[in-house]
């Protein structure tokens, strides 16, 4: 699992049937403490995340293993929103 946070959205209007009705979210990887580390990626948001949220991802055929991913062509989910991070003892991150 790798943590992100939601930067954007993407709109697709022919894509692959079985991707019908999913939302697709720009996403960023961030290190713990919430801070952009890697590039943009688009992930299927199976939870209903929004732009600003820090989320939870897996990638490659984990992100298959959804009840809304099952045998769909998709690398990416995004399959919870993180109300907090505590790191050290430390509350990092907690959502407003």
């Amino acid at each position: 699992m790798l943590i992100a946070r939601v930067i954007g959205t993407t709109v697709s209007t022919i894509k692959d049937e079985k991707l019908v009705g999913r939302k697709l979210l720009i996403v960023r990887q961030t290190d713990e403490r919430g801070n952009p580390t890697g590039k943009p990626y688009v992930a299927v948001d199976t939870v209903d995340a929004g732009i600003g949220d820090l989320v939870l991802t897996c990638a490659g055929s984990s992100a298959r293993q959804t009840n809304i991913t099952k045998d769909t062509p998709v690398d990416a989910v995004i399959m919870s929103i993180i109300d907090s991070l505590e790191v050290d003892g430390e509350i990092v991150f907690r959502k407003s």
